[in-house]
């Protein structure tokens, strides 16, 4: 079994009339190519995740996430690519759409649970998986330390430097491993968290447990909208103008916000004229499917 995907993520410049006012370079690093489902933030996680499982002689992953999960729909895929089994214990109760059509499509199995079981993951992990040796924990959106280094390697394919990076914050794990590899490199670039959660100041603690060393970084905690899988009508046309703008696909869970934030902030001039920026598309665009309704 061979784990070693080829990452083809290229950058790309976004041009648009608020940069050349106001005197920034902005690129796009599309981890949304690195694989039509496994990509983004969701390969650099697995991947180490997987070589562990591998090393262990485990062969069944089983993991957890909502009912559009694109963790799930991610370690599905990943799971049939590499010749794994896999089971999913979805939150909530059992429902049919498109994200467990296509988990089930690449073969995961599905367990429902209730809301308060799914708080206590490893206890529902031993309930189902105790007896079974084949069995491999994998933590909702796989947060890790096993994920951080695979995000980290994120820095190691960037071939400029940039004054600033942005990216979306779910679990952190992501901008902590992007930190990491910042710092590896001794790199001066500054990196700026978008927690896509309300009250998001709480992210900094789960960035700074996967730090290899203490960082100073930005927090910007005011672009949730309302909340985790929150939107509003301006963020909707945002997103409907960035992509008839630009050709880039983008959902409101993550990346958009993110990408509002960048905009937004370069037209309050928190960048300083001739920064040279960095927005990481972490993928996740099937998270559309659950988000239909809101176009």
């Amino acid at each position: 079994m061979n784990i070693d995907l080829e990452i083809f993520s290229p950058v790309h410049q976004i041009k648009n009339i608020l940069f050349d006012d106001k005197g920034l370079e902005v690129f796009i690093k599309r981890d949304d190519m690195i694989h039509p489902i496994i990509s983004g933030n969701k390969w650099r996680k697995l991947k180490h995740i997987l070589l562990q499982a591998q090393a262990q002689g485990k062969n069944h992953l089983v993991t957890f996430g909502g009912a559009y999960s694109n963790h799930l729909l991610a370690t599905a895929a990943a799971a049939a690519r590499f010749g794994f089994k896999a089971t999913g214990i979805v939150r909530g109760e059992e429902v049919q759409n498109d994200t467990l059509f296509l988990c089930r499509l690449h073969g995961m199995q599905l367990i429902f649970t209730n809301r308060e079981s799914y708080r206590d993951k490893p206890a529902l992990f031993k309930k189902y998986f105790a007896d079974n040796t084949d069995a491999f924990f994998i933590d909702e959106g796989g947060a890790s330390a096993e994920a951080a280094k695979g995000c980290s390697e994120l820095v190691n394919e960037l071939t400029q430097s940039y004054d600033h990076i942005l990216c979306a914050c779910g679990t952190g794990t992501t901008a902590a491993g992007i930190i990491n590899g910042i710092n590896q490199h001794n790199l001066s670039t500054q990196f700026n968290a978008i927690p896509v959660f309300k009250n998001g100041d709480f992210i900094k603690d789960e960035i700074d447990k996967f730090l290899l060393t203490p960082t100073n970084y930005q927090l910007h905690t005011s672009y949730h909208f309302g909340g985790y899988g929150k939107t509003t009508n301006e963020l909707i046309g945002f997103i409907k103008q960035f992509v008839i703008d630009t050709g880039i696909l983008i959902e409101p869970v993550y990346t958009g916000k993110m990408l509002y934030a960048l905009y937004d902030l370069a037209a309050k001039d928190y960048f300083k004229p001739g920064s040279k920026i960095l927005a990481i598309h972490t993928g996740g665009i099937w998270g559309l499917l659950g988000m239909k309704d809101k176009f």
